[in-house]
């Protein structure tokens, strides 16, 4: 069997006990599962959640506080104690282990996105097991909302796929404290798991409730997940990290959680484009502009009537209508100082206050991903 790339995300209540603290045979049997899987030759990233139950448990302080600065000196504090469980625990199956804290502004960032796959890659190659979590620390949702300012993730569920996105990986495995994706509360007389989900529609979303006890996920959060990997051509299995060996079975290709089928594959840029980066403001465009843009062309300064928050060359924005409905993203030729100086301008009088060097293109069609398309072939 050819070697397989596999992310794998375990949340809280995966690696906890009812009482908070770390789980050390929960996490010993996903250590040995995913060193059977390394020994067979499939390549493991791990994404884990528990730094902050971890943190409280070692401060001695219950229940789980709301303030964000003690939550994240919580974090800071549990992350040694469980990468400490984690490097003991791989260690008796020969494994080397590394621990890799990612926020919003590292996969915006495209340099730091590419850096980081390159990091992982060679990590992967000399058979160190990845293991990733946001860095809660220095990660404030409250001080990224800015004007115009979109987060591209917002808890480990969403990471683990955009982590599964950038590195190309074969199948993202999400382990939560549910069976996978029921028709209806799990706790609900007559709920019946659904096997597999060929489509997640607005319909599906809709009937979604529930959130986890420990974790900032719910369901809602792992089927963005899967919404996120499966159009960028990743399968994804939701199910339940307390089920014997559900690692080495959902690998042996048994039929555990919920399946949830692939579309076809987007480019890498695209999938940074549409996933991994966070959108720093807005273009607004006329009509003309959007009908040329969704029949191949590129923007062009004339077609901009407003520009909306801060932004460099090359960050991701959102392109809107006139009735300020996103229907595309990407990535500019200029930042926004430059295009408040030449919205609706012609490519001469561009070039005329700007300089001659300056690219025609404000976003080449190229760098363009349309929201909620599922094919792509550039």
């Amino acid at each position: 069997m050819p070697s397989r790339l596999i992310v794998v995300k375990v949340g809280t209540s995966g690696i906890t006990t009812s009482k908070g603290e770390l789980d050390e045979q929960e996490m010993q049997s996903l250590a040995c599962q995913i060193a059977q899987a390394t020994k067979q030759g499939d390549k493991i990233v791990l994404v884990t959640s528990g730094a902050v139950a971890a943190g409280i448990a070692e401060l001695g302080i219950t229940p789980k506080p709301k303030d964000v600065v003690f939550q994240q000196v919580a974090a800071a504090t549990g992350q040694s104690v469980l990468m400490a469980k984690y490097r003991k625990l791989f260690a008796t199956y020969g494994l080397k282990v590394a621990q890799i804290l990612l926020t919003a502004e590292d996969l915006s960032n495209r340099k730091s996105y590419v850096h980081t796959c390159d990091v992982l890659t060679l990590l992967l190659k000399n058979s160190i097991v990845p293991i990733i979590n946001e860095n809660d620390v220095t990660s404030v949702a409250e001080l990224r909302r800015t004007n115009g300012y979109k987060v591209n993730f917002s808890d480990n569920d969403i990471l683990s796929v955009l982590v599964a996105g950038a590195i190309c990986a074969d199948l993202v495995i999400i382990l939560s404290d549910v069976e996978g994706l029921y028709t209806a509360d799990p706790s609900e007389p007559g709920a019946e798991l659904i096997k597999t989900v060929d489509n997640i529609t607005s319909e599906l979303k809709k009937s979604l409730k529930g959130k986890s006890k420990c974790g900032r996920g719910g369901i809602q959060s792992k089927i963005k997940a899967a919404e996120i990997a499966t159009s960028c051509g990743i399968p994804v299995v939701i199910s339940n990290s307390r089920k014997e060996n559900v690692i080495s079975d959902i690998l042996a290709g048994k039929k555990v959680g919920t399946y949830f089928k692939p579309h076809d594959r987007m480019s890498a840029v695209k999938r940074w484009i549409a996933y991994g980066a966070a959108v720093k403001g807005s273009i607004q465009v006329n009509e003309g502009a959007k009908e040329a843009i969704l029949q191949g062309s590129s923007l062009l300064a004339v077609g901009i009537t407003k520009v909306t928050g801060v932004f460099d060359i090359g960050d991701v924005v959102s392109l809107e209508d006139e009735k300020q409905h996103e229907f595309a993203r990407g990535n500019p030729n200029f930042n926004s100082s430059q295009l408040n100086q030449i919205k609706g301008l012609q490519v001469t009088e561009v070039l005329e206050k700007l300089g001659a060097d300056k690219p025609k293109e404000v976003i080449e069609h190229r760098n363009i991903h349309f929201i909620g398309e599922q094919n792509d072939d550039d």
